[in-house]
């Protein structure tokens, strides 16, 4: 924590010299009904114009959220892949979202982070609020908070930290526009989320992002993230946080803190077949395509899992009262 802490500092000090000033996060007030729970589903590393059973895992989507009446949809990233849009009018953004994603009940705000693919394309494009005028479902911004009544999500731009795409690329090419330099970004980022996150009065606190911060799958561990964004979310009594970018479903609770991590990157392309331990608990781990619901009332929180047939395949769900989990089940044996 220290050291993170003493990284941050230098950041910052770079960043007063380097970039503009600090600025508030932008906050969107997401409109609830009060007393009611929250509901949405969550879903990640998608846009593969319907292939690799992305048009199934659709089709499920649709289901649970017209039997759950969610209230909007997160997506985790890699939104387009391989190389994100190329501009406002790439076919690929009704190809791989407004032809798959046609269920009514999918007709609701989708709130949307980049992935390190939509950084292969033109990143400007992707946030450009042109989209919206396309379909007003898409919001897609770099980092941004979304305020439910007693939930505040923090989408965090995480693509940026990972610092082999700055030094060692390979044959892809990032669209750094609005990021470079890297550690005045990063150091200006933290420092308005860690704002944020202290201002914050809800009752239950997410983080979201792409890139895993604990992860058994093919990309594992983020350190760059372990070093530098776990600090503020520990720091900041962060509940839960959600990525992609490992194209699979986890949850994973952390042996130092009360933080609990899922992933739910299996949009597309999965199967993968790498599992690799890490230091923390594995709950629950899926190798295949599917997504994640979630309901929130002020006292319960309920994670689900399922897979591209609407199975239910993994229930968790934790209670705010007494900081403790209370329910644990999976129809699919841990690896």
């Amino acid at each position: 924590m220290a050291v993170a802490l003493a990284l941050l500092a230098a950041m910052s000090a770079l960043s007063s010299c380097t970039s503009p000033a600090t600025a508030e996060l932008t906050r969107l007030e997401h409109p609830v009904v009060d007393g009611a729970p929250l509901r949405l589903l969550v879903v990640g590393d998608w846009g593969r114009k319907g292939g690799y059973n992305q048009t199934r895992v659709a089709e499920q989507m649709g289901k649970v959220a017209e039997e759950t009446e969610i209230d909007f949809v997160v997506s985790t990233g890699d939104n387009f892949l391989e190389n994100g849009l190329a501009g406002v009018d790439d076919m690929a953004f009704h190809d791989s979202f407004m032809d798959v994603y046609t269920a009514k009940s999918l007709h609701k705000p989708w709130y949307l982070v980049l992935g390190n693919h939509d950084y292969r394309g033109n990143v400007l494009a992707q946030i450009d609020p042109a989209l919206r005028k396309i379909d007003s479902r898409f919001i897609c911004m770099r980092s941004f908070i979304v305020s439910a009544g007693i939930v505040d999500f923090f989408f965090v731009d995480t693509t940026p930290f990972q610092l082999q795409y700055w030094t060692d690329p390979g044959e892809d090419h990032y669209d750094w526009r609005g990021v470079a330099p890297r550690d005045a970004y990063i150091a200006n980022l933290l420092e308005d989320v860690d704002a944020a996150m202290k201002k914050s009065t809800a009752t239950w606190k997410i983080a979201v992002g792409h890139h895993t911060m604990r992860s058994v799958s093919a990309h594992g561990d983020t350190q760059e993230l372990l070093e530098l964004l776990l600090p503020v979310l520990k720091e900041n009594g962060v509940d839960f946080y959600i990525n992609g970018h490992d194209h699979c479903l986890e949850h994973i609770s952390s042996r130092d803190s009360p933080i609990q991590y899922f992933t739910s990157g299996g949009g597309s392309k999965a199967w993968r077949g790498i599992f690799q331990q890490n230091e923390d608990k594995l709950q629950f781990f899926y190798d295949g395509q599917g997504f994640l619901s979630l309901e929130l009332s002020e006292n319960r929180a309920r994670f689900a899992f399922y897979d591209v047939f609407g199975e239910a395949l993994y229930h968790w769900s934790f209670s705010k009262a007494n900081l403790q989990k209370v329910q644990s089940s999976a129809s699919v044996t841990e690896e």
